[in-house]
């Protein structure tokens, strides 16, 4: 495209503070204390997309965070590229672990990002890729290079199981109507070698409650004759994995797809290093299921994962009690095929069946997703590997993921068009973790990349 390397160039600074503006809003839709700051971020996106070039722009009220639709409608024979993202970002605890505060954005140079990369919350998930779609269009508007029709569906839910997304998406089929889904809430293998997402997990989650005495007890005169919830609970859960790691429930595993030998070995070419992979995280060894690779592990296999664990005296010094109940929060990455809600079932009537006489379970869904496959002979993802080809010099790799993006089933199931999860991320830029960061050459890669997936798809759908 004419002049895209110049007008990024000229616009650099300006980029990263707009994008700085929006890191400083707390949007942090699982914690009520933050509402007000969750519509404030709302906002900043509808006014942004305005700048960018939307003629229509809404703030579309749900019963929880609205959904920001914009649109820019050039010709209706032209094909409709629809932009996913989110703006709401996870909670920042534990704050103590962060560098700098979480919400006060800075740019520090790593070994990685020797050109400096942007540490806040929601750095990469996902204000700062969800952003890059907004400058983009900015780029074809204001040189006139707008291939097609764009609409933008950004909500602020997606960190808490985009609860209200499915009914809007259901009741405006022709406001959302579109050729393809872009979305970039994902990542790439490494800064040289650029990677499309063909597969998401879907996911369970819920949260277990283990009941026993109707009252805290003291540990001297009661321990050892009643059963102790925090006990009890903490062996159900290690019960739920054998000692090859597979999980126990049964029939977890009936509808799990097994991947050919060939379609591994095509995984396999991936650039990976299991030294690198273990020094970045700071640990002596890998852990997983028996007979399959990290990469195979955290992709093409479901897992199960305690993400919480609490009950009794966790404060200062010493307190010899029995709690009287014990809890745990559980997610359950499932690959294709899985139900996610056929997987709740099975973990709870399961999970009641082991508990011991003397505590009750009580299992609570909260919220998942159905798996994702997207076909590499499709003319989205074409015009993805062009556009990647153009701005990396390089092929990128079809990759399967690990997360789980809920809705991207729920789109091809109501709107009956293809996603493709042009992400831009890296493994290491601690994601829902403290000092969560996005390099700038991230960031400025995929403003370059995203106008020329625009142009390649409108000459292919042609």
């Amino acid at each position: 495209m004419n002049s895209l390397q110049s007008y990024l160039n000229s616009n650099k600074d300006r980029f990263v503070q707009e994008l700085f503006e929006l890191l400083r809003i707390p949007s942090v839709s699982a914690d009520s204390a933050f509402s007000k700051d969750v519509f404030k971020a709302a906002d900043f996106v509808a006014d942004s997309l305005k700048k960018a070039g939307c003629d229509t722009i809404e703030i579309c009220q749900t019963k929880g965070f609205p959904i920001v639709y914009g649109e820019k409608l050039i010709d209706p024979k032209l094909p409709t590229i629809l932009v996913y993202g989110h703006y709401d970002v996870q909670p920042a605890d534990p704050i103590e672990l962060w560098d700098a505060p979480a919400f006060e954005p800075i740019i520090k140079k790593t070994k990685l990002h020797p050109e400096g990369a942007i540490f806040a919350r929601g750095a990469c998930d996902d204000k700062g890729q969800m952003y890059m779609h907004v400058k983009a269009l900015e780029f074809m508007t204001s040189t006139d290079q707008l291939p097609c029709n764009v609409k933008f569906m950004i909500e602020g839910e997606e960190e808490v199981g985009s609860e209200n997304l499915a009914e809007f998406v259901k009741n405006n089929t022709t406001k959302l109507k579109n050729d393809v889904i872009l979305i970039s809430d994902t990542g790439m293998i490494a800064k040289d070698t650029p990677s499309i997402t063909t597969g998401l997990r879907g996911l369970s989650y819920v949260e277990v409650e283990v009941t026993g005495p109707n009252r805290d007890l003291h540990s001297g005169i009661y321990g050892g004759a009643v059963a102790n919830p925090i006990n009890v609970l903490a062996k159900m859960i290690a019960s739920l994995h054998d000692e090859n790691n597979h999980i126990t429930i049964p029939g977890f595993y009936d509808k799990v797809e097994d991947l050919s030998d060939e379609e591994r070995a095509e995984m396999a070419k991936a650039p990976f290093s299991l030294e690198a992979y273990k020094d970045s995280l700071k640990i002596n060894a890998v852990y997983g299921e028996k007979g399959y690779s990290t990469n195979e592990r955290n992709s093409i296999r479901p897992t199960l994962d305690v993400n919480g664990i609490w009950g009794g005296y966790t404060g200062e010094g010493a307190k010899t009690v029995i709690a009287s109940k014990a809890y745990a929060k559980i997610s359950m990455r499932l690959v294709p095929n899985q139900d996610c809600e056929e997987i709740t079932l099975l973990f709870k009537s399961h999970f009641e069946s082991i508990a011991p006489e003397g505590v009750t379970v009580k299992v609570t869904p909260h919220h998942g997703g159905q798996g994702y496959v997207t076909p590499i002979d499709t003319i989205g993802y074409k015009a993805a590997a062009m556009a990647y080809k153009d701005t990396f010099g390089t092929a990128p790799i079809p990759q399967r993921g690990g997360g789980s993006i809920p809705i991207v089933a729920l789109f091809e199931k109501e709107l009956k068009s293809k996603t493709i999860l042009m992400g831009f991320g890296l493994d290491s830029d601690a994601i829902h973790s403290p000092n969560e960061h996005f390099g700038l050459f991230n960031y400025f890669k995929g403003i370059e990349t995203i106008p020329l997936f625009y142009k390649y798809f409108t000459e292919l759908q042609s």
